[in-house]
């Protein structure tokens, strides 16, 4: 038998670890979004109805980025449900956690809140049950300046600028009957 040996130069790079490794996601799952990140009426609720207790937590980990939506329930997620008068958004039956989804978190609300704990958005697109068409569609909702379809919804939502998502992701988790 041959014993194994390792040797750690601490002053040998072989190249620098990008900090997006350290990455998150945020879910609409139980208590994550709703009664977690977001919880309007709770003693640590901002303005805007996010607990600033969970931000602190998330500032001092210094989470870079975070995708959104994450996990399973991006598979049945209509970006469309969750833009614009967060009063007239739809209530959605969600595949993945056999519940419904009120909207109440949505594009807007989740970079707002990426803006405030320090992190980089990271959307998700949804190639489970849709295609390339509403991943191209949200792209342009979230990234172009204006003179679109898309754009210029974002902009009657009252989002003048766009978003500057830099990072996306292609589907996520599939699992489930459908």
């Amino acid at each position: 038998m041959k014993n194994a040996k390792l040797t750690v130069e601490k002053d040998f790079t072989v190249s620098k670890i990008d900090p997006r490794i350290y990455g998150s996601f945020v879910e609409h799952l139980g208590r994550a979004v709703y009664g977690g990140v977001y919880q309007p009426g709770h003693p640590s609720a901002d303005a805007d109805g996010f607990r600033r207790d969970v931000m602190d937590l998330v500032r001092e980990l210094q989470v870079p980025i975070i995708r959104y939506p994450g996990g399973n329930f991006v598979s049945n997620f209509y970006w469309e449900d969750s833009v614009g008068p967060v009063e007239l958004r739809p209530k959605r039956l969600e595949l993945a956690w056999r519940s419904t989804e009120p909207n109440r978190i949505g594009i807007a609300e989740f970079s707002k809140w990426c803006g405030k704990v320090g992190a980089e958005v990271m959307q998700a697109v949804n190639l489970g049950t849709r295609g390339i068409d509403a991943a191209c569609n949200l792209l342009e909702y979230c990234n172009h300046p204006s003179g679109s379809k898309y754009s210029d919804l974002r902009i009657s939502h009252g989002a003048k600028d766009p978003f500057g998502v830099k990072v996306w992701c292609l589907g996520n988790e599939m699992d489930g009957p459908w």
